[in-house]
This record gives structure tokens, sequence and C-alpha cells, in this order.
């Protein structure tokens, strides 16, 4: 069992939805570490889907099962309601259900499950990592450099190709760290727990710097560099005290485990509900927002977790 990935699953939940609450909090500032949340989850699914036995279609198939039926069913009870504004064309079709590019996590992983299938099915490349990495990071450097529009700071605006570059590097610092998880689970790494708080100033100092300071945007691109650092530095933290996290009280384990099974589902369900539900003061607010995306993800969890079982086990049949 290698729970530190529960806890990092939960963790990126967390800051996700956290970055959400604008609004929420006395002052917006508290409400930060949305971009933080969302390479860990691309890192953590690169950390669990490092061993691929199954053809592509089947692979792949798997994964739309496990994240389009959430995502449609909430898309439609938003359009119903009047939450989300569905065009009923076939742009507008294509972009709600098809690729739902409202959900950006959705639409972002659908694209990267392609290349990353392939980096892991076969040894070659699987067994190279850094080395792709570094090629794809030629890519990126060469679209940074002469593509880029550097006149504003803007890098981690989801939508944009840089994105796709930043979210793929996750996961293949997942996919590394689990490929070479003897020298990392329950390892002691001084450093890295050091480098650990160091790097997370780096990273929200440099975001603040860029967007303050106009004159060094053409910079942006070293915040990227900061982050994915953090994120290398944050799982071989917590992957050095795995034995630890799996031994803590049980209460707490519960409810990590409980907010790791439903992520999916709560980055689902949040928005546009919280500023809808947002009419308490502060702190009873948070705790009524809080408290009605647990419970709606619950439900969403329920109601299409037994879809996604359905699918995935006429998928497997199927290849029997």
């Amino acid at each position: 069992m290698i729970f530190f990935i529960t806890v990092l699953r939960a963790l990126a939940a967390c800051l996700i939805t956290n970055s959400h609450y604008t609004g929420v909090y006395p002052t917006d500032l508290i409400a930060n570490g949305g971009l933080f949340g969302n390479v860990i989850f691309f890192a953590v699914s690169g950390f669990c889907l490092v061993n691929i036995k199954e053809s592509f279609p089947k692979w792949y198939a798997k994964r739309l099962v496990r994240l389009l039926p959430a995502t449609w069913l909430m898309t439609a009870i938003y359009g119903i309601v009047g939450l989300f504004r569905i065009e009923l064309t076939f742009k507008g079709l294509f972009s709600s259900f098809i690729f739902p590019s409202r959900y950006y996590f959705i639409s972002s992983i659908l694209v990267l499950y392609i290349p990353f299938y392939f980096i892991m099915k076969y040894d070659k490349l699987k067994l190279h990592i850094p080395q792709i990495s570094l090629a794809i990071a030629s890519v990126w450097l060469i679209y940074y450099v002469f593509f880029y529009d550097k006149s504003r700071y803007h890098i981690d605006a989801v939508g944009e190709p840089m994105i796709l570059f930043l979210f793929m590097f996750a996961m293949l610092i997942g996919a590394y760290c689990r490929i070479e998880k003897e020298r990392f689970i329950n390892k002691k790494c001084i450093v890295c727990w050091i480098a650990l708080p160091i790097s997370l100033i780096a990273y929200f100092a440099s975001k603040m710097l860029f967007v303050k300071f106009t004159a060094i945007s053409k910079f942006q691109i070293i915040n990227q560099l900061v982050l994915l650092l953090l994120l290398f530095v944050l799982f071989r933290c917590f992957a050095s005290i795995d034995s630890k996290l799996e031994n803590l009280p049980k209460p707490i384990k519960t409810v990590i485990t409980f907010i790791s099974t439903i992520t999916l589902e709560i980055y689902l369900v949040q928005l546009p509900l919280i500023h809808k539900i947002n009419f308490l003061p502060f702190p009873a607010n948070w705790f009524f927002i809080t408290a009605v995306i647990i419970l709606l993800a619950f439900l969403l969890n329920k109601i299409t977790n037994p879809i996604y079982s359905f699918f995935k086990k006429a998928l497997d049949k199927h290849k029997k």
C-alpha cells in the first residue's frame, strides 16, 4: 500500500477547491494554490498509470468511462438549472460533452493520456523518462522563445499550450517516482524537507513578482520551472514518510481516503456552485460551501461509480 499517493490526491483536491474560494475569505490572497493542485493531480495520475499492459483502445476506453459519465451528468444538471450555458450547436455540444473544455483538467488529461500511453507502453521509452523529458523540454523552449507572447504574465492561464507542457512534465515526474519508488519510499531525505518550504516560497513569490512587474514577464517560464521543482520535492518528501502516513490515526486516514476517493467529483461539482451559495458571513460560509461540495461530490460518485464499474468489467471481460 502506497498511502502517500492517497494523501497527495486529497491535498490536490483541497488546493484546487481552495483556489476557487474567491469572495469566500476576508482576503482573496488565501484563495490560491490551484495550479499547484493541478500538477499534483497530473503527477498522481502518472504515478498510478505506469504499468500499462493493454492495447491503446481498451486502455483509453477505461480512462474515458472513468471521466466522462460524471462530467456529462454534472454538465447536464448545471445546464438544466442554468448554471452552465450550453449552446445547442455542434460546437457547443462538442465543447460541453465530447471535449469538455469547461473542465480544463478533463480536456487536458484526455489529450495527454495519448502520448503518456505510448511512453509507458514501451520500455525503451519508459525507462528513459529523463531523456524523454529533455526532448519535450526542447520543444517547450522553442515554443516559448519564438512563439509565446511574453509581453504579459499568463503562463499559468488555463487553455494555453504552455499548460499542456507543464501537465505533461508533471505526469512524467509522477511516473518516474513510481519507476524509482525503491529509491524514494521510506528513504530519508533531509535536504528535500529543507528544499520543500524554500521551493514553495520561491514558487508563490515568483508568481507575485511576475504579476506585479510587467518588465520581467519575458522570464516568466521560471515560474513553471520552480513549480516543477516544487512538485518533485513534494513527491520526494511525502514518499520518504509513507510508512508514517500509513500509521496515521484511523479517523484521519478515513477522512483522507474519503476525500481522495471523490477528488474527481469534487472538481466537477464546485464550479460554478461556490459563488451561488456564498451568502453567509465568514467563516460560516466556508463550512457551508465545503459541506455542500463534499455532499454533492459523494452523491455524484455513488451515481456514476457503478457506471464506471459496469463498463470496466465489460472491457475486462471482452479482453478475456
